[in-house]
Order: C-alpha cells, then sequence, then structure tokens
C-alpha cells in the first residue's frame, strides 16, 4: 500500500501546540501501513492438464449464443422467459445495486462533506426590548482524514463486493438457463419414451385380443390368454405412468417459465426438440485457464480480498483517527429598525482520537477478521477444486456417453429385429406367448436405455456448460449489464497451474443471453 502525503497543518492561532502531536501520530500510523493486510492474491496449484478427454471434435464460437447453436428456438423463448420470472436472478441483480450503494457509502465517508445551513428566528429576548429579527445562512464542512489509507482500503472491498455481485447475477442466469435446458430435454425424452410404451401397450392389447379369441376357440389355454391379458395391463399401467411423468415435467416447466400451462404445451408441440441436439464445446486444453472464466471462483478471489480488507479495517481502528470540522456563515440581525450584518467562521476542532482501552474489544475483532480471512482463503481454494472436479466429471459422463451410444444402438436394433420375428411366429403359431413376451420385454428396455443414454448426454453438455462457467470472462462482466460502470474490474486473485504445458487454442466465451436480461 502507497503512503499518503502528510496533510498539512492549518496554521491557525491556537494549533501550534498540536501540530507535532499531529505529525508525530501521523507518521506512527503510517509506518505500519504497509503491513495491516494479509495477501489479497493467492495461487492455487492444479494440474497441468485436464485428465480426462477433452470434447474438441466440435467447436463453438462463443458461449453467447450456445443455446441457440441447438437449432431449437423454442428452448431460448423459455430460457429467456425463465430468468425474466426468476426471483434469484432479479435478486442478483437487487444485490448489484446495494453494491453500488455501498461503494458510494464509503467513497464518501472518507471525502469531505459540505452542507448548506439557513436559519431564522423573531422574538423578545427581554421585557420591554425591542423585537429581534435574526438571519444566517452558511456552510457546514467535516471531513474524517484517512490517515492510515483505511478509506482507500474500505473501497477496495466496496468494489471487489461490487465485482462479485455481478459474477453472481450472471451465475443465477446461467443456473436458470441450465435448469431450463434439463427439464426441456428431459420432457421430450419423456414424451419419446411415452411414445415407446404407448406402441408397446398397443401391441400387448392386440397380442391379448387374439390370444383370448384363440383360447375362447381351443387353439391355446386359457392361462395363456390370462397371461396375455396381465401383459396389456402392464402395459397400459406403463404408459399411464409415462405420461404423468411427462406432465409433472410440463408442471415444473411452467413454474419455471411463469408461461400459462396452455401457451407453454402449444410452444413445447410445436418445438424441433427430436432434431436438436446440444451443441458442442471447445474448452481450453490448462484447467488454470478454464476455470478463471467461472463466476464461483470469480466471487471466491473476491472473498479473499474482503477478507484481506477486513483484517486492515480491523487494525487500522486500533490507530489514531484525525477529523476536522468548520464553517463559515453570514448573519443579519435586526433590532427596533437597526441592522447588524457580518459574517462568523469556524476552523475546528480539529480532533484526534488515540485509543486507549476497551478491554481488548480491539484485539479481538483483529483476530476474527484473521479466521475471516483464512476461511476465506479455503474457502477459494475448495472452490477451484470444485470446478476442476465438475469440469472433469462432465468430460468424463460425455466421453461414457459416446463409447456407449454404438453399443447401445446396436443392442437396440437387435433386440426390435428379434421382436419382430418372434412376432412373426407368433402370429403363425411358431412362438408361444413367454417367447414373445421375453423379446418385447428386451426390446422395450433397450430402446428405453437408448433414450436415457441420449438424454445423460445431452445433460452432460448442459453440466459442461455450467462447469466452465456458462461464459462468464472476468474482463467482460460489465457486458452484462449495460448499466453498469464500463471499467475492467481487475484481476486480483490469480490461479496458477504447476508444470503448466503449452496452451491449446480456446474458445473466446461470452455471458449467454445477454440481450435476454
Amino acid at each position: 500500500m502507497m503512503k499518503p502525503p502528510l496533510l498539512p497543518v492549518p496554521q491557525l492561532p491556537g494549533l501550534r501546540p498540536l501540530m507535532p502531536t499531529v505529525a508525530v501520530m501521523a507518521a506512527i500510523a503510517l509506518s505500519g501501513c504497509a503491513g495491516f493486510m494479509p495477501p489479497p492474491q493467492v495461487a492455487v496449484e492444479v494440474a497441468p492438464q485436464w485428465q480426462a478427454p477433452l470434447p474438441h471434435q466440435g467447436t463453438v464460437n462463443a458461449l453467447t449464443d450456445w443455446w441457440q447453436q441447438h437449432g431449437d428456438p423454442v428452448l431460448v423463448d423459455l430460457i429467456a422467459a425463465a430468468q425474466r420470472a426468476s426471483p434469484s436472478v432479479s435478486q442478483a441483480a437487487t444485490r448489484i445495486t446495494e453494491a453500488r450503494v455501498e461503494q458510494t457509502s464509503v467513497t464518501s465517508a472518507f471525502t469531505p462533506q459540505l452542507s448548506a445551513q439557513y436559519g431564522a428566528s423573531r422574538g423578545v429576548a427581554l421585557p420591554g426590548a425591542a423585537v429581534t429579527t435574526s438571519q444566517q445562512i452558511g456552510l457546514q464542512a467535516s471531513w474524517e482524514v484517512d490517515l492510515i489509507g483505511k478509506g482507500r482500503a474500505l473501497n477496495s472491498a466496496s468494489q471487489a463486493h461490487l465485482e462479485s455481485s455481478r459474477a453472481q447475477w450472471h451465475d443465477a442466469r446461467v443456473s436458470v438457463a441450465a435448469e431450463v435446458a434439463t427439464l426441456y430435454y428431459g420432457l421430450a425424452n419423456c414424451q419419446q419414451l411415452l411414445a415407446l410404451t404407448q406402441r408397446d401397450a398397443q401391441s400387448r392389447s392386440e397380442t391379448a385380443r387374439l390370444t383370448e379369441l384363440s383360447a375362447r376357440a381351443g387353439f391355446v389355454a386359457p392361462a395363456m390368454a390370462a397371461m396375455a391379458r396381465a401383459s396389456a395391463a402392464d402395459g397400459n399401467s406403463r404408459s399411464t405412468q409415462q405420461a404423468a411423468r411427462c406432465d409433472t415435467q410440463v408442471k415444473g416447466l411452467v413454474a419455471l417459465t411463469g408461461l400459462a400451462e396452455p401457451d407453454l404445451r402449444q410452444k413445447v408441440a410445436s418445438a424441433r426438440v427430436g432434431q436438436a441436439q446440444a451443441a458442442s464445446i471447445s474448452i481450453a486444453g490448462i484447467p488454470a485457464q478454464t476455470i478463471t472464466q467461472r463466476p464461483d471462483v470469480f466471487t471466491a478471489e473476491r472473498g479473499v480480498v474482503i477478507g484481506s480488507v477486513a483484517v486492515g479495517v480491523a487494525k487500522a481502528d486500533r490507530l489514531p483517527r484525525l477529523s476536522l470540522n468548520g464553517s463559515i456563515a453570514g448573519a443579519r440581525v435586526n433590532t427596533g429598525g437597526a441592522d447588524t450584518e457580518g459574517t462568523t467562521w469556524s476552523f475546528g476542532p480539529l480532533a484526534l482520537t488515540i485509543p486507549l482501552f476497551d478491554s481488548g474489544l480491539r484485539v479481538a475483532k483483529v483476530e476474527a477478521s484473521k479466521a475471516a480471512y483464512d476461511t476465506a482463503v479455503l474457502t477459494y481454494q475448495a472452490t477451484v477444486r470444485q470446478a476442476v472436479r465438475e469440469v472433469e466429471e462432465a468430460l468424463v459422463t460425455l466421453r461414457s456417453t459416446q463409447d456407449r451410444n454404438g453399443d447401445a444402438e446396436v443392442a437396440a436394433k437387435g433386440y426390435a429385429e428379434s421382436l419382430a420375428a418372434t412376432q412373426a411366429r407368433f402370429d403363425q403359431g411358431l412362438a408361444n406367448l413367454v417367447e414373445l413376451e421375453d423379446a418385447r420385454r428386451n426390446a422395450l428396455a433397450t430402446e428405453s436405455a437408448l433414450l436415457a443414454l441420449h438424454l445423460e448426454r445431452q445433460q452432460a453438455w448442459i453440466a459442461l456448460y455450467r462447469a466452465v462457467g456458462g461464459g462468464f470472462e472476468p474482463s467482460k462482466a460489465q457486458a452484462d449489464d449495460t448499466a453498469m460502470p464500463t471499467a475492467t474490474p481487475p484481476a486480483i486473485a490469480t490461479v496458477t497451474a504447476t508444470n503448466a504445458a503449452p496452451s491449446t487454442p480456446t474458445t473466446n466465451l461470452a455471458p449467454p443471453l445477454a440481450q435476454n436480461r
């Protein structure tokens, strides 16, 4: 921290004896300024490269329009509606406003304050005296001198709080978008499963009808007819249960977006979700470069800064404080028709407050602030580790779904062909109902598993989108809100990689759907 210059003491009568004391105390305070705060920057070691394979087979130019690249405008509309209706996004925006107010309050506390005053009175001061009218107008000034840099430190903390609020606002929008996309793709998957169970139920019902006719004719045992009826009832039950699950997911989307359910159902019915696919994301090969784009890591960094400042402020409260007041006013007094005018002014008091005894309160506050700082450091380090973990897990899931997809398609196709062949044999009387039900069960299970695998892959892309920060960049944080200042926030905390490998090309990320605030 730079040492501020010593302020000149006004040369006014009566203040000369105080000058040596002020100068000495200011020098003592300034001499300890550099060692007040613990480091506001914390380095965290992370692996030099990702252990899981990166999805570089597909690229995306920017996460700003990542949702649009899915090929489904209905999804984009639902995300925009949910972000507008989300209380968490609104609360995050409110916290930005509150942080701006806090910053203004901190700045004004250590700058000269000036106020205008006007007063008037009329009356008789003594019995028999003439009526007196007096008026006074003037200026009142006050200033707490920032001897040890406490004001500048608090201003840094308020700036960090503001930047953290912006990151949290972006994080809230990303969370809402991911939640909507997860429900949306879940609903599409549910509807595909519903169509599958309905086809299966129709097939079972037709088999039950034919088996019942055969039983009446005496070609099959009544037990086979009972088994066919049970199978048809089971198929209808599965279909009904699946329809209820789809309705439940529709209710969830209604609650998230705030749209009327008939309108939402109409939108979903017209969606191209069957042809839409999650767009690929190209991420940096160096973990340290990727995780700095996460809002929660950025917020944790700012938490370290705020904790560092809190320690410095607690220590500063144990040192002398200097405040200065002054005023100037013009007065006019009318007594018995005679006017008297003049000017009054004052300089002071120049007050030096020196803490002497407080039963250890200030010392306790310093210790508490140090403990809070240590917690902020540990939180930041844990946040970085969690960020790496989430990216790695999403990458592992993506690779797993890719590797399993081929086998799942072969299995689904094979069991579907087996079911068709068994059905044909059953219709010709060459296969029994047990064989048909076994083939049907296998076909239904493998096709359902294939649909579940596709949903798992889409969810893995969404998880990766969140894990890499959803397009957040500290240097472009102000672009998220046009009402924010245009200054670029400084990179205060850093993430370093050990044995860093050469950098690989990375995507220039930006906040998603910034136009749909």
